[in-house]
């Protein structure tokens, strides 16, 4: 009896679980598994994550279980759809049938845009397109970087005016496997800031030995007029092989022009409607016309400097027999006339001058001279 109930549990067990494992993930289906090109089919999908944003196209060389061998290279990218899932993370949309630009086996290939990378594949048989078996499965190689990534190239003038940057990745990988790896496929992912990076498929064209070393150059672009701190990621296989800041400058190419619209378009806006007024408004009379008057000048006389050019006089050199210098000559005396007497009334000059007194004999005694014998 117990194993009977043991039975019958493990049963609704594995009938509960079968369920739940089957929507694990997200799922694709095509409304016909055949169409024609100039067709359309009915792509619609669940178990996606809500308000998602999704790209659907028509991928060659591919199956549901080796995934886009090429990447998106292999896929007709000019006729692809983009839908946005529910809040259950469902959607449906119609998608036009494109022959992609290599051979069958094809599918649908549906891919997150933003966020967290996910991806199904529906296979589709799209009638008149050539099929080709696919390459042999290699899963004993790997790849392993074995240099530093850099990021070669520079930005020209278009760039410095708003023009896509774009750099070169380079890099050395080596093949750590037992087994070559053959025209492997990498995403390129490119990040602004703490944004999710968008992902870009692009496939490397040669065979890796193993035990050998090849150096990998890919192209990395941004849009147009992107400008900030970036991240350029490489992934192989699922896994991150290597990350890579990017600084890209701000176009000022750009800022400049519209600076410089802003100052010409209302000078030029301003000028017109100045000269609209010259010609709306009346015109004067001759006679009350207002005459402009000579704008003075004034002139200063400049200024001359003249200086009084120095003479030097030396002395002459005099004669020993000459004698000594005869005195200058003073000034001529002359007799003040009074004020209170005319010419004719002055006194008599013959009357003489009235003076003191005085004596004039010597001021010592005179002392007798005595003479001796003769």
């Amino acid at each position: 009896m117990r194993r009977g109930v043991l039975a019958v549990a493990v049963v609704l067990l594995a009938v509960l679980a079968g369920p739940a494992g089957a929507v694990d993930g997200p799922v694709v289906k095509l409304s016909v598994s055949e169409a024609g090109t100039g067709g359309s089919v009915t792509v619609s999908g669940t178990g996606w994550r809500p308000r998602t944003l999704l790209m659907m196209l028509v991928c060659g060389r591919a199956t549901p279980a080796r995934g886009v061998i090429g990447g998106t290279n292999s896929c007709a990218n000019g006729d692809g759809r983009a839908v946005t899932t529910d809040s259950g993370g469902a959607f449906s949309r119609a998608l036009p049938v494109a022959e992609p630009p290599v051979p069958c086996p094809c599918v649908v290939h549906v891919a997150t845009v933003t966020g967290a990378r996910a991806e199904a594949d529906a296979a589709l048989k799209v009638a008149g397109h050539p099929v080709s078996p696919l390459p042999a499965e290699r899963s004993a190689g790997r790849l392993a970087v074995l240099s530093d990534t850099r990021l070669t190239g520079s930005g020209g003038l278009l760039t410095w005016f708003g023009a896509p940057p774009s750099r070169t990745l380079v890099l050395t990988v080596g093949n750590t496997g037992t087994s070559p790896i053959e025209n492997p496929v990498f995403q390129v992912g490119t990040a602004h800031g703490v944004f999710a990076p968008q992902w870009d498929e692009q496939q490397w064209h040669g065979t890796l030995a193993p035990g050998k070393k090849a150096q990998i150059k890919l192209p990395v672009e941004l849009s147009a007029g992107a400008h900030g701190e970036y991240t350029v990621t490489l992934k192989h296989a699922g896994r991150v092989l290597a990350e890579q800041p990017w600084g890209v400058g701000r176009p000022w190419g750009v800022t400049l022009f519209w600076i410089l619209l802003c100052l010409v378009v209302p000078s030029a806006l301003f000028r017109t409607g100045m000269a609209v007024v010259d010609r709306v408004r009346p015109r004067r009379p001759a006679a009350a016309a207002h005459r402009r008057l000579p704008r003075p000048v004034l002139r200063l006389p400049r200024p001359v400097l003249r200086l009084a050019r120095p003479v030097l006089r030396l002395p002459l050199p005099r004669s020993r027999t000459a004698g000594p210098p005869a005195p200058a000559a003073g000034p001529a005396t002359t007799t003040p006339t009074l004020p209170w007497f005319s010419p004719d009334s002055a006194p008599d000059a013959s009357a003489g001058r009235s003076s003191a007194p005085h004596d004039d004999s010597p001021t010592s005694p005179t002392t007798p001279t005595t003479k001796g014998p003769t």
